[in-house]
């Protein structure tokens, strides 16, 4: 039997249906076992999403439209649905909330669980964080309860709504481990780019100059890194030649690695 949904507003800026049925069949419950011995909670997602546009890295945000924290920027994100997985449902509050659906080149992967038991103001709820990196993006608008939607830089936020800044600062950290042992800087990428541009990703993320002949020959010699398209090269500016381009190779881990330049300019 049919049963009408009603919405309630969720913690990470979406809703959560109540007395909907899923159409998956649930199994019964173990002889013995009591649902109600725990106190239920919710499950939610948000998503920080990053790109690098003009040589700067930013993050999309969305203005939260409802109280709480109404009128502060936030990660888009909200309720996991009972008939989806958390990643269906971060694609869907990505798309319900900015606009963003269908995007070719989105590398979306999961970072942590956040579960304090105060992380929201009303209830209990354990949200499931993801990092999507996009290269490209178009511009977003808001939907659904956000009020609007933005890509802002990176180093110039405000506080954001919940424990949103740590999440960011989280898959921030993540993002610029992850390009020292695999290949996730290609992600900012489109798919035909120059080794300028691909050190730029890794200058953007760092926050670090890196020495131009060297990062060259260090991508170079890494096998399946990168593959240079016979014959495609593109003017970057000035009175030299064509660069070549580029595109990801085969590869998703690299040896040796990319090391991060400590503070006294050593790798």
């Amino acid at each position: 039997m049919a049963v009408k949904a009603r919405l309630s507003t969720g913690a990470g800026g979406g809703h959560v249906r109540i007395g909907e049925h899923s159409t998956r069949t649930r199994r019964p419950c173990p002889e013995g076992y009591d649902k109600h011995a725990f106190e239920p909670f919710a499950v939610t997602v948000d998503l920080a999403v990053l790109t690098i546009r003009a040589g700067v890295l930013q993050v999309l945000l969305v203005e939260r439209g409802q109280e709480p924290y109404a009128g502060r920027w936030a990660l888009p994100g909200g309720f996991v649905l009972p008939h989806e997985s958390a990643e269906a449902a971060a694609r869907r509050e990505l798309a319900e909330e900015t606009g963003l659906a269908d995007l070719t080149g989105l590398h979306l992967e999961q970072l942590r669980t956040y579960s304090e038991p105060d992380r929201d103001p009303r209830m209990r709820v354990v949200s499931v964080a993801y990092t999507a990196l996009l290269p490209d993006p178009p511009e977003p608008h808001g939907g659904g309860d956000a009020a609007q939607a933005q890509w802002l830089r990176y180093n110039a936020l405000g506080p954001l709504a919940f424990d949103h800044d740590r999440i960011l600062a989280d898959a921030h950290e993540r993002v610029g481990a992850k390009l020292e042992y695999t290949c996730l800087a290609t992600s900012f990428c489109p798919p035909e780019f120059t080794l300028g541009e691909l050190q730029q990703v890794y200058e953007t993320v760092w926050g670090t100059a890196l020495d131009r002949p060297n990062f060259r020959r260090k991508v170079l010699a890494t096998p399946g890194f990168v593959e240079q398209i016979p014959g495609a090269a593109r003017l970057t500016g000035g009175r030299g030649k064509p660069a070549a381009l580029y595109r990801a190779g085969g590869a998703t881990t690299l040896h040796p690695p990319l090391l991060r330049p400590t503070s006294e300019g050593r790798p």
